[in-house]
């Protein structure tokens, strides 16, 4: 391979010395991840041996979870700090760890009930759909968010304990409900209780968004498109109560 690697090659034909496609070479170039070391008369990129090597850099640092952000930061420097980044992987893999451990728990439960001849325990079911979907259930959001956000959101998930996110989950919900109960009674936006509530969802978009401007904004994306969210997928809070957190936010700025 080396050999091979002494002489500059087009894209096409780099791709298919070292098993990457060309659609994720140009990918690459684009980021500033992997730029050719030349190019043809013609335009043409053009890659040599030291594009393999930084390839085979950033193949290995993929391969251990790094988001391409990261790894383009990591490679700019001139020395690659590896403790930290292994010790910032081992974080994100011990995540991903504990939710297949809590889903091979459920699984187990199941099992136990199943070979005792008992009745299906529909509440471990739930349990091991809810952890395996914790993920995938919104695959249909990623087209409301960039790149950067995409990958930062999908470090901070693997980064947070389940516990945690399961409390999240809990305490929107409670929110919601004390929101639409407010809108119910008509209660005024720009009322104590009203700022108190339009102050703690604040909060917890905050802990959502960790205040970055690119999560941020895909997320103001997908609640302006909820006209076209999945029929499937529940609306989390009327529109009422939307339009009431508005307004009670609009009413704090105004104090």
């Amino acid at each position: 391979m080396n050999k091979t690697m002494g002489t500059l090659h087009r894209a096409r034909e780099f791709a298919g010395l070292t098993g990457v496609t060309v659609r994720t070479l140009h990918h690459y170039d684009r980021l500033g991840l992997l730029k050719p070391s030349g190019r043809t008369a013609a335009g043409y990129r053009l890659y040599g041996e030291r594009d393999f090597a930084r390839l085979q850099q950033i193949a290995t640092l993929k391969f251990i979870g790094l988001p391409l952000k990261q790894i383009k930061g990591l490679l700019e420097r001139n020395t690659l700090d590896l403790a930290a980044t292994l010790r910032l992987q081992r974080e994100v893999i011990e995540g991903q760890r504990r939710r297949l451990d809590m889903a091979l728990r459920a699984i187990e439960r199941a099992e136990r009930v199943v070979a005792t001849g008992g009745e299906p325990d529909w509440e471990a079911f739930k349990k091991i759909i809810e952890v395996i979907n914790m993920q995938n259930d919104m695959e249909w959001t990623d087209k409301y968010y960039s790149e950067e956000a995409k990958e930062k959101l999908a470090g901070m998930r693997d980064r947070i304990p389940p516990e945690v996110i399961e409390q999240g989950q809990r305490d929107w919900a409670e929110l919601i409900g004390e929101v639409e109960a407010a809108v119910s009674a008509g209660v005024d936006p720009a009322s104590e209780r009203a700022q108190s509530l339009a102050a703690r969802w604040s909060k917890l978009i905050g802990a959502f968004t960790g205040g970055d401007p690119a999560i941020s904004e895909g997320l103001n994306k997908l609640y302006a498109d909820k006209a076209n969210w999945p029929s499937a997928f529940p609306k989390p809070y009327s529109d009422e109560a939307g339009a009431f957190i508005c307004q009670a936010a609009a009413a704090h700025k105004k104090g």
